[in-house]
């Protein structure tokens, strides 16, 4: 088997508890910020929006998320479950960045995901807006990698 037809649970059609488990996920990859393992994620005709940019399939997803975390330092991100339906999930977000000239911004968004049968994600709809903060601002503390389980998630930040 190929990386594109192992399967990748949890699988569709999603449970509000097997979709929070694929959020947590994909989490969890994108705070490793390494943009190959976040891309094997993906279809490998993934179709994404984001932002301005409209990567189509795994090699420019994988430029993308280059050049995104070569911009945006110290990236601290927690998703959350915001809606489900068979093979789509919708997501809010927020993460932690700062600019090579130490100025701090809080991203917001929200993802509309969907997925193929093998738990690869083939369309990924972002919308996202950049909130200057202080250092003193941040609420995104964790060592780099992974938010310990113990961390607040939006809600319970308030954000």
């Amino acid at each position: 088997m190929t990386a594109t037809t192992t399967p990748r649970p949890p699988l569709p059609s999603f449970t509000r508890e097997t979709a929070a488990q694929k959020v947590r996920l994909a989490e969890d990859a994108w705070n490793t910020r390494d943009p190959q393992r976040v891309a094997l994620a993906y279809t490998v005709d993934t179709v994404w929006r984001n932002r301005a940019e409209f990567p189509v399939g795994r090699a420019q997803v994988q430029a993308f998320l280059e050049r995104k975390w070569a911009r945006e330092l110290d990236y601290r991100l927690i998703k959350e479950l915001w809606a489900h339906d068979g093979h789509r999930i919708a997501v809010r977000f927020a993460y932690e960045w700062r600019d090579d000239a130490g100025n701090w911004f809080r991203s917001y968004g929200n993802e509309n995901w969907e997925f193929d049968d093998l738990g690869y994600m083939h369309r990924r709809l972002a919308s996202i807006n950049d909130k200057p903060i202080t250092a003193q601002d941040r609420k995104f503390h964790w060592p780099q990698g992974r938010r310990p389980d113990d961390h607040p998630g939006l809600t319970e930040l308030g954000l």
